[in-house]
């Protein structure tokens, strides 16, 4: 049998790099602090790292204004820094991804100021400019994911330039070949240093409709929802040309060996099903899943989408899953800390490869940004909707001194305000902590195959009932997982009772056929003999 490939058994844990670790005390991580703390990574039991971008940028949305593809952004450090930490985490075992941001740069990026500098620039085509309509409005009605028009008017040249984010975010254009040869070129030059893989920012949107026709209104749209969705992006994203750039991208990292591609995609399961490519002519390895964050919490839903992403899967499709980014709000702030801890047994015991998000592992729940403090330009231009990032950004608690051990100054963001309690150094020796709980069910994910990459047979179940086997030949396991307030009785596998419980979210305690309310639990079942 051929040796699996090491990211379907992997656990990747996201670094979001402003807020992991501070090692210059200006309040904001960096590079050098990141591999001060790689020690808690790996007793922690992940196998990979993402870091969030970390290339220079005016920071207009922290990041994602990438105004320099090859080089480090000096609050975080430099190419030699990076060189030591990518050194660093590969001699402890770990892997580490890099955020690969291709649908647009900085308006600060040599390219655009090229391309803006005048209409015959060679550059000028590396970006996506339009004339306005007779009436001086935007060539179409696109509407930018961060609210207003998705064009901005240019005085020095008399055109449009897109945006499918900021203005100071101007889409790249993938339809221009030398565009195209310069980006595939940075991802060489980062996997000729020796990252093992990208995570590809909004993948779904790399490319647009040739003629850039208008998006058809949303029936659907009400006023509680973002400026955004009043269209339906049926020709600013998730055009058919974009498979091909992403079977591109894949041959490029199947050409330095087993390195992986993670694609940021928010899609139906047939669409999203696409963008694995064919056995002949694969892309992403993993389109990132996000149905986790963006349904209901309630058994009979969840039980339904798992089924149903399940069976969208190509023959080929490796499936993955995530229950909080550097984007969405957080797990424990969402469902609250009792079940994030269902949560947390639900991520890392499904079939695939889940992503963990800095600082759920201790349960940080929501955390209230005062007005002035805010910082993320989405809360900024749509503030009534309150969708800002920032509370799910916020400097990680590593022990109870000041500014929790993450700098020497106040952090760019507050902290979470339950920080002296809610820390790496308290949790790290309590036996019930979340901590705890995600270091427990790592290291059985690690001693498990029937977990790491077995197959799952959903049981029908009703009530707040979530179960599950995890197979891997005659090894198998039960994962019962109550999301209500009540008890409930622990299913049969198939005609067996359950075997001895391995691990519950509720710690040791005696078993008498009921899980208690907001408990899940791992059950180990005799071989079938």
């Amino acid at each position: 049998m051929a040796k699996r490939p090491w990211w379907q058994s992997a656990v990747i844990y996201q670094i979001y790099s402003r807020s992991f670790q501070d090692s210059d005390g200006d309040g904001i991580g960096d590079l050098a602090g990141i591999e001060r703390r790689l020690d808690y990574l790996v007793a922690l039991g992940i196998d990979a790292i993402w870091l969030s971008p970390i290339f220079p940028s005016p920071m207009k949305d922290f990041g994602y204004d990438v105004a320099d593809y090859c080089a480090i952004e000096p609050m975080f450090g430099d190419l030699a820094a990076f060189d030591r930490l990518l050194a660093a985490v590969h001699v402890r075992g770990l892997r580490l991804i890099l955020d690969f941001v291709p649908n647009h740069s900085s308006d600060q990026h040599p390219w655009f100021v090229e391309s803006r500098a005048s209409r015959d620039n060679p550059k000028r085509d590396w970006y996506i400019w339009r004339d306005a309509k007779p009436d001086g409005s935007p060539p179409n009605n696109w509407i930018s994911d961060f609210g207003g028009s998705a064009w901005e008017w240019d005085a020095a040249t008399g055109q449009y330039y897109l945006h499918a984010f900021l203005k100071e975010q101007p889409d790249l254009n993938w339809r221009n070949p030398a565009l195209k040869r310069a980006m595939f070129d940075v991802m060489r030059f980062w996997l000729d240093r020796g990252v093992d893989g990208f995570r590809i920012d909004v993948l779904w949107h790399i490319i647009k409709a040739a003629d850039l026709p208008d998006n058809p209104p949303n029936p659907d749209w009400t006023p509680d929802r973002t400026e955004r969705d009043r269209v339906l992006q049926l020709h600013s994203t998730d055009q058919p040309e974009a498979h091909a750039i992403s079977a591109e991208m894949r041959e490029i990292a199947d050409g330095y060996g087993d390195r992986l591609l993670i694609g940021e995609i928010f899609l139906p399961n047939a669409r999203h099903a696409r963008w694995y490519g064919t056995a002949e002519r694969p892309q992403v390895q993993l389109p990132f899943n996000f149905q986790l964050i963006e349904n209901d919490w309630n058994a009979g839903q969840l039980r339904a989408l798992i089924a149903d992403y399940e069976s969208s899967l190509p023959p080929h499709g490796w499936p993955n899953w995530v229950i909080g980014s550097h984007d969405a709000p957080r797990i424990a702030g969402r469902i609250g800390e009792a079940q994030a801890r269902v949560a947390a047994m639900l991520l890392l015991t499904l079939r695939g490869t889940p992503t963990l998000y800095q600082g759920d592992e201790l349960g940080i729940g929501r955390v209230d940004i005062p007005p002035d403090r805010i910082r993320d330009p989405q809360h900024v231009r749509q503030p009534q909707l309150d969708i800002g990032r920032d509370r799910s950004r916020t400097p990680f608690p590593w022990d109870d001194s000041p500014y929790a051990g993450f700098s020497t100054s106040e952090p760019w963001l507050p902290l979470n305000s339950d920080w002296p309690t809610r820390n790496v150094s308290t949790q790290r020796d309590q036996p019930g902590s979340m901590l705890s709980l995600y270091r427990n069910l790592l290291a059985l994910r690690r001693a498990h195959a029937a977990l790491a990459t077995g197959d799952i047979a959903l049981h029908e179940t009703t009530g707040d009932l979530l179960a599950y086997d995890r197979i891997d030949g005659r090894r198998r396991l039960l994962v019962a997982l109550n999301l209500g307030d009540g008890p409930v009785a622990i299913p049969r596998s198939g005609n067996r009772d359950p075997g001895r419980c391995l691990l519950s979210t509720l710690g040791s305690h005696e078993m008498d056929g009921t899980l208690q309310p907001h408990e899940g639990a791992i059950f180990q079942m005799q071989d079938d003999g």
